[in-house]
């Protein structure tokens, strides 16, 4: 599905968010996205009973929506939360708990974000991000697997800060195999944080 032109990562990602766009009008959308948010599923029966806090996004630029899911995920049991990203000035993300209902408030990037002066949503540290990709890699070795976001850095820079800090949450990517990208048109840089999994529409890659 990829036809890639131009060398740079911006026009990459341009193109990349230009085939999503027609994807999500294809008929081959709505079977494929079935098929992911079941492999979501499957990761929710299999290791959702070990985790309390999942930090989840709005989709933005025809992302897929995994909010029903995980929604259903948080009312199973109830310790389970929900969270959202809020971006910084510093360009580091925090995280605040989120319920169905909530206002949420635009960023400077169109992003609907949590409001920090609500003190009945505090930051909080998930057990589990998951991060919408753009495009994503895989390394020879098929043991560690990258995201291509919106090129803003925000993720990357918070995982690091985590890791200092001595939390490291499991990190997913979200996308589809035709996303997928090989070395000739995008490589990880080594600012760049590795992912736990990536999940698409064919399963769950540790």
């Amino acid at each position: 599905m990829l036809d890639m032109h131009g060398n740079s990562t911006k026009s990459l990602r341009q193109d990349l968010l230009k085939q999503r766009s027609e994807f999500m009008a294809s008929p081959d959308y709505s079977q494929t996205e079935e098929r992911l948010i079941g492999v979501l599923n499957q990761f929710l029966i299999n290791q959702g009973q070990a985790l309390n806090t999942i930090a989840l996004y709005c989709p933005i630029q025809n992302e897929i929506d995994l909010r029903p899911t995980l929604l259903d995920w948080a009312k199973g049991q109830t310790h389970r939360q929900l969270a959202l990203p809020f971006a910084k000035e510093d360009k580091h993300l925090d995280f605040y708990l989120w319920q169905e209902g909530d206002v949420l408030s635009p960023s400077k990037h169109g992003v609907p974000e949590p409001t920090p002066s609500n003190l009945q949503r505090p930051k909080i540290l998930p057990d589990c991000i998951f991060l919408p990709c753009v495009g994503w890699s895989e390394s020879e070795n098929k043991k560690r697997y990258w995201r291509l976001g919106y090129g803003g850095g925000y993720f990357d820079r918070t995982l690091a800060l985590l890791k200092k800090l001595g939390h490291q949450p499991i990190c997913i990517g979200i996308g589809f195999e035709w996303q997928k990208l090989d070395g000739a048109k995008w490589s990880a840089q080594p600012h760049d944080e590795a992912l736990t999994y990536m999940l698409t529409e064919s399963g769950l890659r540790p």
